[in-house]
C-alpha cells in the first residue's frame, strides 16, 4: 500500500493506537477523530453522539477506519450504559457514513468495526461470515451498527466490517483484566470453563485491517479471530503455562452473574467464531495458538 492519508475514528483506543502506530511507521498520514477541538493538523473534530463531522477535514483521505465506541466490558450493564454501547457505535458509524458520502471524492475504503457479538450465543457450533446474527442486545447493536454503514456503501465507497474477536493484549480488553490476576497466581475458569473464546492477538488484529485496507476486492463482514478458538477451560491452562502460576481459583456462574448482571452472559457464552473469509483471502496469522498469542501480548 503506498503512502495515504488515513483517518481513524477510535485512534486512543486499544486497536486503534495500535494500528496507528503502525501506519505512522510505514509512512502513512494518519489523521485521528476527535471530540475536542484540533491541535494539530493530524486531528479532524467529530462529535458522534451529536451526528457531526468536519467534513472539511476528511477532504483527500484515501482511507477511514472506524474503531469508535463505548467499551463493552468497561462497566456493568445499566439501561443507561446500554443505550451508550449502542449509540457510541451507531451513531458514531451513521454520521461518518454519512460524512463519507457527502465528500466529492470519498474515499476508496470504509473499515468499521463490529464484533464476534454479532452471531450471539454459538454453544459448540462453529460459525464463520455466512452464519445469521445470533438473539440479543449485542447481536442487535452489531446488526445496527454494521447497517448504519449504508450512506458510505450506497455512495460507491468499498465497506468492510471487522467482526473482531477478544484481543489478547496487555493493554486492555478482557486480556488486559486477566493478566494481573493470573500474574498473582489468583486466575482459575470461569464457570465450568466449556464456554468457547474466539481469541485474536492484538498483532494479527493490525495485520488483518491493514489487509483489509489494501485489497481492494474484499468487502462486507470479516471475522478478526484467530483460526482455533479455545474453551475457557484451555485459555486458563495456556495462561498458567505461559506465566508460570497455577490456576487454582475459578468463578461460579451465580456469582458472575450476580456480580456483572446482564454483561455476564458475555463472559459465559460461547462464541466459537471461525474467520473463513480472511482465511480464504490469503491472511497468514502470526499466532494462530492461544499459547502464541499469550506470549506475544507479554
Amino acid at each position: 500500500m503506498k503512502p495515504s492519508r488515513i483517518v481513524v475514528a477510535g485512534a486512543s483506543g486499544l486497536i486503534g493506537s495500535a494500528l496507528t502506530r503502525s501506519l505512522t511507521a510505514d509512512g502513512h498520514e494518519v489523521v485521528r477523530l476527535v471530540r475536542h477541538a484540533p491541535q494539530g493538523p493530524d486531528e479532524v473534530r467529530w462529535d458522534p453522539e451529536r451526528g457531526r463531522v468536519d467534513t472539511a477535514g476528511l477532504t483527500g483521505c484515501d482511507a477511514v477506519v472506524n474503531l469508535a465506541g463505548a467499551g463493552v466490558g468497561d462497566r456493568r450493564w445499566s439501561d443507561s450504559y446500554k443505550a451508550l454501547i449502542r449509540t457510541s457505535r451507531v451513531g458514531g458509524t451513521t454520521a461518518l457514513a454519512e460524512a463519507l458520502a457527502s465528500l466529492d471524492r470519498p474515499p476508496r475504503v470504509f473499515v468499521n468495526g463490529s464484533a464476534m457479538g454479532y452471531y450471539g450465543e454459538t454453544g459448540d457450533r462453529a460459525v464463520d461470515e455466512s452464519a445469521p446474527a445470533g438473539e440479543g442486545f449485542l447481536p442487535e447493536v452489531c446488526v445496527e451498527w454494521e447497517a448504519a454503514a449504508a450512506p458510505a456503501r450506497e455512495a460507491g465507497v468499498r465497506t468492510v466490517f471487522t467482526r473482531t474477536g477478544l484481543v489478547v493484549a496487555r493493554g486492555g480488553g478482557a486480556w488486559g483484566r486477566l493478566f494481573p490476576l493470573f500474574k498473582a497466581g489468583l486466575g482459575g475458569r470461569m464457570g465450568d470453563g466449556s464456554q468457547y473464546w474466539s481469541f485474536i492477538a492484538l498483532h494479527d488484529e493490525v495485520a488483518a485491517i491493514r489487509h483489509l485496507l489494501d485489497r481492494e476486492d474484499l468487502s462486507g463482514p470479516f471475522n478478526l479471530t484467530a483460526p482455533h478458538p479455545v474453551t475457557n477451560r484451555e485459555v486458563t491452562r495456556a495462561m498458567g503455562r505461559v506465566l508460570r502460576r497455577p490456576t487454582l481459583f475459578s468463578v461460579p456462574a451465580p456469582v458472575l452473574r450476580t456480580a456483572l448482571g446482564e454483561m455476564a452472559g458475555d463472559v459465559l457464552g460461547s462464541a466459537r467464531v471461525r474467520p473463513a473469509r480472511l482465511l480464504d483471502s490469503g491472511f497468514r496469522f502470526a499466532f494462530p495458538e492461544i499459547d502464541g498469542a499469550i506470549r506475544a501480548a507479554l
